[in-house]
């Protein structure tokens, strides 16, 4: 039984969205199949769908198109010559689908082939190595870039593109970034053992700190944030230097006093070549904290590495 004319009265709506006029992919590649094999039920079975809803499918074409597209009978299925027609364009729709697909493909492979991290002075030297090694092990074709710098450095590479996941250690995320807390560190004060603090009897107040000058790290760094949020007011620097390997070494060298992560000092404290300060009621705990972009989740190998901190 023929059904050419069972839509002769049926009109689809002349306004609206593109989406609404044109039949979805999945109906596309469903009558080009019917058109392949000349059965609706072999083109169901390629589709992993059932029957009923192949010929629900292409009833729901034929209404939103308003033209008859597939007879039907004992011996199959077969385009009507409007079906013939439609089945060329929804050809050409359905390669050009699969050439959109691939070229998005090229596009994730080319994100995922490589991961620019950004990461303030301490998480790059003492905790992001550990990390990447991890990353390694899951992706091994992805390239690493690492620039190391204070937070403010940091944020400015987040934003102006130049990095795809920060890292950064001070009081809040710096603006325009979002930000989760991946881990907790906290700011010691450290000597040389032939330092005069060394050898005293009581903690540290927060005025004869903020008294002292002392090898600090730059402004513009997390440790430099936190220390003068402590303090009240800006520390008093005996030495500015930008790196916390440096601080570290000036420290060693008996130069003065420096405030440095816990992270950074462990070994120096274990052989005795830094000594810790006591401080009494100093506020030097902080939040270590994975950044990004505001509104721009990160995803791919940047979404990998983030999950790998909070494990």
């Amino acid at each position: 039984m023929s059904r050419t004319d069972d839509h002769a009265d049926d009109r689809p709506p002349a306004t609206g969205s593109l989406a609404h006029r044109v039949p979805d992919l999945g109906a596309l590649e469903l009558l080009l199949a019917v058109a392949r094999l000349g059965s609706l039920g072999g083109a169901a079975r390629e589709l992993g769908i059932t029957q009923p809803a192949a010929s629900s499918r292409v009833r729901s074409m034929e209404r939103q198109l308003g033209v008859a597209l597939v007879d039907r009978s004992p011996r199959g299925s077969r385009l009507t010559d409007a079906g013939a027609l439609v089945t060329d364009w929804a050809r050409r729709i359905v390669e050009a689908a699969e050439a959109f697909d691939a070229g998005a493909q090229a596009l994730r492979d080319r994100r995922d082939s490589r991961l620019r991290v950004a990461a303030s002075m301490t998480i790059a030297e003492y905790l992001l190595p550990g990390w990447l090694i991890a990353l390694r092990t899951e992706r091994p074709d992805t390239a690493v870039s690492l620039l190391a710098g204070n937070s403010a450095a940091v944020a400015q590479r987040l934003l102006s593109g130049e990095a795809d996941l920060g890292f950064v250690e001070g009081l809040t995320a710096p603006a325009g970034l979002d930000s989760v807390v991946i881990a907790h560190d906290r700011l010691i004060v450290v000597t040389a053992p032939s330092h005069a603090w060394a050898r005293r009897g009581r903690p540290l107040a927060a005025e004869e700190l903020a008294a002292t000058p002392l090898i600090l790290r730059e402004t513009g760094s997390g440790t430099r944030q936190v220390l003068d949020a402590a303090l009240g007011g800006p520390a008093r620097p005996l030495i500015e230097l930008s790196s916390t390997t440096a601080v570290k070494a000036a420290a060693v060298s008996g130069a003065g006093p420096a405030v440095l992560s816990e992270l950074a000092v462990g070994e120096e404290l274990a052989m005795r070549r830094l000594v810790r300060i006591p401080v009494n009621r100093i506020a030097l705990a902080r939040d270590l904290r994975a950044v990004w972009p505001t509104g721009h989740r990160p995803t791919g190998p940047a979404r990998d590495l983030l999950s790998l901190t909070r494990g």
